[in-house]
């Protein structure tokens, strides 16, 4: 696995000076308007009007990569390798259940994942997409027919992966809901009747919490901030299954912005420890049509490492507002756009040489990736410490 590079003392150190540099771009429209003979009339001209521009865009930056970027229309991506979209699902029943012994399952349709494990006095359901929707109890009545989902888990509060549990509920009232008390409280700022509020929430960080139902235990652990605030990891210990959503992305590039990490040091930090910190065979990871590994899992951080590698390396080597147009030299935010976005094309030049072929639909999110990472380094400060 590639190292964190360091550019000069400390990354904290280099970045502070990146960061202080980018913040005197505020200074740098007066100046330039200044030498460049602006007075107050022009600098408080209107912009041009629609249609009397000649061009609606400029030329493309130096260095440009070659993928087609954001909000240009791509008319065909990358083919995604076979093995990385799992088995084939049926396309009359529009799902796919998979076994990993033990009573424990996984059902998914092709990019969303949730877990049903089966007991003694009925099933557990963990998250409940909307995308597979009413297919959730056709699958549970496939591995356990007629048994009642007793026990719902919430990996997480966000409405793809859990705004179908309302309607599970209906016909399974009497079922339990459990989740972090981070989750529980995103759910009561919500009001959501498609999420139920838990009945029973825990508050524990770092330390496993039992599900007990019938003659199966489930692990549930909160591992601090990360993808969301109270996503969790939900651990069968006797088959070796894990589900932690919205973390890794099995065989692909994550989803646009590290998968929307809401707290990337914590997201970096959880994808670093997850190996170490569960004894797991299987994940569930909540997305794509098939499981992952360890091995998912360990070329992921090798992926983030270098992205955050690529983003930091711009930050401190790319020169703000080289090609801004000096007609917008009393424009601060054309200086930090200029700036970002070559830091962004820096990122994707670097990483791509090794990634663009190891990962499914990385010309899809790759400028998304570099984006969060770049930002999060400018506001949050390094992921990777010396």
């Amino acid at each position: 696995m590639q190292q964190p590079i360091y550019l000069q003392t400390s990354p904290r150190a280099n970045l502070v000076t990146a960061i202080k540099r980018l913040s005197l771009i505020a200074l740098l429209p007066s100046a330039l308007g200044f030498m460049s003979g602006c007075n107050s009339s022009e600098a408080a001209s209107p912009p041009p009007g629609p249609g009397s521009q000649s061009t609606p865009w400029g030329t493309p930056y130096p260095n440009m990569p070659d993928f087609v970027p954001p909000q240009v229309h791509a008319t065909e991506y990358a083919p995604v390798a076979a093995a990385e979209l799992g088995p084939p699902i049926d396309p009359v029943k529009g799902y796919r259940v998979e076994s990993f012994g033990g009573g424990v399952y996984m059902v998914t349709e092709g990019a969303y994942q949730a877990m049903i494990v089966v007991s003694d006095v009925g099933a557990i359901l963990v998250d409940a997409p909307p995308s597979i929707g009413a297919s959730l109890l056709k699958a549970v009545n496939d591995v356990a027919p007629g048994a009642k989902v007793v026990e719902l888990i919430y990996s997480h509060a966000h409405i793809d992966h859990i705004g179908y549990a309302g309607e599970i509920q209906k016909s399974n009232p009497a079922m339990t809901i459990a989740a972090h008390e981070e989750t529980r409280k995103i759910l009561a700022r919500a009001q959501d009747a498609a999420r139920p509020l838990p009945t029973v929430a825990f508050n524990t960080q770092d330390q496993d919490f039992p599900v007990v139902v019938g003659n199966q235990t489930l692990q549930l652990q909160y591992p601090g901030p990360n993808h969301e605030p109270g996503n969790i990891g939900i651990y069968h210990a006797g088959q070796k299954v894990l589900m932690l959503v919205d973390v890794i992305f099995p065989g692909w590039t994550m989803w646009r912005r590290l998968g929307d990490a809401q707290d990337v040091p914590g997201y970096f930090d959880l994808v670093k420890s997850m190996n170490s910190r569960w004894d797991f065979d299987h994940l569930i990871a909540g997305h794509v049509g098939r499981a992952g590994t360890k091995a998912d899992v360990a070329l992921q951080l090798d992926f983030l490492t270098d992205l955050h590698n690529a983003a930091y390396a711009g930050l401190v080597t790319v020169k703000p507002g080289e090609t801004v147009n000096p007609k917008n030299a009393n424009n601060v935010w054309a200086y930090y756009r200029d700036y970002v976005d070559r830091v962004t094309n820096h990122c994707v030049n670097t990483v791509s040489t090794k990634w663009a072929s190891k990962l499914a639909a990385y010309d899809v999110w790759v400028y998304d990736q570099c984006m969060a990472m770049e930002q999060s380094l400018r506001i949050d400060g390094p992921s990777i410490k010396p």
